[in-house]
């Protein structure tokens, strides 16, 4: 057998070469970016229009043949990836050899269709990959329900309950975070509190996710109480691939009473009022509240999604 070249994508060297993998990859329309609808499912250089960029774009080749690739994005703006979202192989062991050889210590999202682990090929063809991901240094984090509101759904009901306040400052939306994650069932906030340190670093994480989005800080939300009681914090928000729930978090003291449909309510409200006509979602499969309040509010499961982290 010949040795193993891994390299990425040289400057100017067309998108099929990283696509030629899909012909001979027996399950390539099962998991991963592929089950997003047209033309998101189809890898694509920025140089043609994509999302993608050749130095983030790795291959493995053995005599000429693409026989693993792995795609990494960020955002327009951003100098290093914010996340693997292709990964494909025909041999376990030259997948493992492609994540070691890359550069990247960043968050594997691996796509999958809803009710996964009931159709025995996705749920292979998801293992296959998780299994080669662990081996090459990652673990899984979390997995999550993925929504999409279309106006074929209906606005949710304002129940009324509360009022909302637009908050400019960062320090007092920073507090009200901390407190939403003191008490926390949101993976990716536990792993920050636990590796940095608390509540808060979880808090700094969010409040970075806001002033990344290509959206106005100023839509930001705190929700009270007709008294005037602190119930939480809503966040409409665009992310490079559109319209989403940015955030929605109760305080603890405040929870108990349904009041997080209420803040998805109100954001979902706001996105439409400034035009949005798809609105994307998500939150860990153990959030049973939050799970019953996107139903509730005519979000429907459009994806599962597998996070994986190094480490």
């Amino acid at each position: 057998m010949t040795d193993l070249v891994i390299r990425p994508l040289a400057e100017g060297e067309p998108g099929e070469l990283f696509r030629s993998l899909s012909t001979t990859l027996p399950d390539d329309n099962l998991v991963g970016r592929a089950i997003l609808p047209p033309p998101r499912n189809i890898f694509e250089l920025r140089s043609a229009g994509g999302e993608y960029r050749p130095e983030w774009s790795w291959l493995a080749l053995r005599d000429g043949a693409v026989v693993a690739r792995a795609a990494y994005w960020g955002g327009p703006s951003d100098q290093q990836p914010k996340l693997l979202e292709y990964f494909d192989f025909l041999d376990h062991a030259d997948g493992v050899a492609l994540l070691r050889a890359a550069p990247w210590d960043v968050e594997y999202e691996l796509l999958l269709p809803p009710g996964w682990r009931e159709h025995p090929a996705a749920f292979r063809a998801a293992e296959r990959r998780m299994a080669a991901a662990e081996e090459a240094g990652y673990r899984r984090l979390t997995e999550r329900f993925h929504y999409t509101w279309t106006p074929d759904r209906g606005l949710p009901e304002r129940p009324g309950r509360l009022t909302f306040r637009p908050e400019p400052d960062d320090d007092v939306v920073l507090d009200v975070l901390a407190r939403v994650h003191s008490d926390t069932r949101d993976h990716h906030a536990l792993r920050a509190i636990e590796e940095h340190g608390g509540p808060e670093a979880a808090a700094r994480q969010e409040l970075e996710f806001f002033h990344w989005c290509p959206s106005p800080r100023e839509w930001l939300r705190l929700a009270y109480t007709p008294e005037g009681e602190l119930v939480g914090i809503q966040v409409p928000a665009h992310n490079p691939g559109g319209p989403c729930v940015g955030f929605v978090g109760v305080v603890p003291e405040q929870r108990g009473h349904s009041y997080g449909f209420d803040l998805l309510a109100e954001c979902t409200h706001m996105l439409v009022a400034e035009g949005a006509e798809r609105i994307a979602a998500a939150t860990d499969v153990g959030n049973v509240g939050m799970a019953a309040s996107f139903a509730r509010a005519g979000y429907p499961i459009r994806q599962h999604r597998y996070c994986l982290v190094r480490g």
